[in-house]
């Protein structure tokens, strides 16, 4: 990761969330096509040595983004992604579940409201991540599970995938 790209992560116990701010060396359109098109998705989601695929995805208010983490052992972990709110090329907001391979939500598991929200400088562009638990329980488990590592592999993943499509 490039030293000078800005990459913030807090964890706000008060209110139930993990913010990130994380730059990209990459035009807005690039940056969202990454985080809304699967073929760009499965290329960097899953942390290593995950593999992300994607089953179905429908980027739209009402939608759902259905997916795998795939195990080097080939086990397959299902989450899902309901879409409640897009502004193309401004944020969406939708609500992250894990689920079967059928997209039936986990109850036992926390659910995470996703809002990402994308802003361009001089072509570095500027993700805006705030995750929402309903419970500090909730917040507190997916730092157990290791979020904050996981995340920041993929986010590493996704710089790797933007300098492919640097001239």
């Amino acid at each position: 990761m490039d030293s000078n790209i800005l990459f913030d992560f807090t964890i706000n116990k008060e209110a139930q969330t993990v913010n990130v701010k994380r730059e990209f060396n990459g035009t807005l359109e690039l940056v969202w096509d990454a985080w809304t098109k699967p073929e760009l998705l499965d290329q960097w989601w899953a942390p290593k040595p995950y593999q992300n695929k994607t089953k179905s995805m429908d980027f739209k208010e009402g939608g759902t983004w259905l997916y795998a983490m795939i195990s080097p052992e080939n086990l397959s972990h299902w989450c899902k992604n309901d879409y409640i709110k897009i502004n193309p090329l401004v944020s969406y907001t939708g609500l992250d579940a894990f689920c079967d391979e059928n997209g039936v939500t986990n109850l036992e598991m926390p659910r995470t409201e996703w809002t990402n929200t994308f802003t361009e400088a001089n072509g570095i562009t500027l993700v805006t991540i705030v995750a929402k638990y309903e419970t500090l329980a909730d917040l507190e488990k997916v730092i157990e599970l290791g979020f904050k590592e996981g995340f920041t592999m993929g986010l590493n993943q996704l710089d790797t995938l933007l300098s492919t499509f640097k001239k």
